[in-house]
């Protein structure tokens, strides 16, 4: 299917519109070919909805921006809402090495998209795809913050800058000032023209700008918000688990499956109770 690119803004605007919240809320992911291969990351992910707790309606809000051709295709083969992120003379289809050239294009790409759709009026939840959801997360949220993101490492205080941010799960309300946040960081990559965005993020959450523009910050928990860098430990409370830590595409998809199994069994439990136990998956990328 050729895709149009001089209506991508007016079919991503429709695509909000009938994906959005009353709030004017949407989840936003990315994925490219590689993700989307059947049996794949992508598959992996959609299942977490459906297998997730009360989970599977969230998924009528989500919209996916698919990178190239293929993954658009695909896309369009399992769910509604998809918008093609083609980028002319770029190639986003194959397997992007952490830290590679392709991979950095990538990232800086998924923020841009994010922007988009903050300048559009849209709020939004921004999810990598190799995130499983399995409880709706908006009461985990800050009701005092704009702009929140998951972690790599959490150390008690959300307000705390020195928190290890990781970029593969956000929630950002529109607004004068995360749009202002959001050129900045984009911005940003200039000076830091070798760093993912959130390495760059990293470096700018201390800048006085910030301040200057009156956005708060707020870091997640991973108790709620966890990943294999630093899994939840109690099942009765998380929401989501990010196979971070997993570098490749292969691990990635085997610790995705791997925490789909372990929900799986702790929702065959009478009740739904278990005690706190480490991930199978935890160990599988550590090694």
């Amino acid at each position: 299917m050729k895709v149009n690119q001089e209506n991508e803004e007016t079919k991503l605007e429709n695509i909000l519109n009938k994906a959005a919240m009353v709030t004017k809320t949407v989840i936003i992911t990315t994925v490219n070919a590689a993700w989307t291969t059947p049996n794949s990351i992508f598959d992996l992910f959609l299942e977490g909805f459906r297998s997730g707790n009360q989970a599977q309606a969230l998924l009528n809000h989500l919209v996916v921006g698919a990178m190239d051709q293929k993954a658009y295709t695909r896309c369009l083969e399992l769910h509604p809402h998809c918008i093609a992120l083609t980028t002319e003379g770029v190639d986003f289809s194959g397997k992007a090495n952490f830290m590679s050239e392709d991979y950095l294009k990538i990232v800086w790409r998924k923020l841009e998209f994010q922007r988009t759709v903050l300048e559009m009026g849209y709020s939004f939840i921004f999810t990598d795809a190799d995130i499983l959801w399995f409880r709706d997360p908006f009461r985990r949220f800050y009701s005092d913050a704009d702009f929140q993101i998951a972690c790599d490492h959490f150390g008690f205080n959300s307000t705390d800058l020195n928190n290890s941010p990781n970029s593969g799960f956000i929630y950002v309300r529109s607004n004068n000032m995360t749009i202002q946040f959001y050129k900045f960081w984009c911005k940003s990559r200039e000076a830091y023209p070798s760093k993912h965005d959130q390495d760059v993020l990293n470096m700018i959450k201390f800048d006085p700008f910030i301040s200057k523009i009156g956005l708060k910050i707020r870091f997640l928990d991973t108790a709620y918000f966890g990943g294999i860098c630093e899994p939840s430990k109690d099942l009765n409370v998380v929401c989501t688990m990010h196979a971070n830590c997993c570098t490749s595409l292969e691990t990635k998809a085997h610790g995705l499956q791997m925490m789909i199994d372990d929900w799986k069994i702790y929702m065959t439990k009478p009740g739904n109770r278990t005690k706190p136990h480490p991930w199978t998956s935890a160990r599988y990328c550590s090694k």
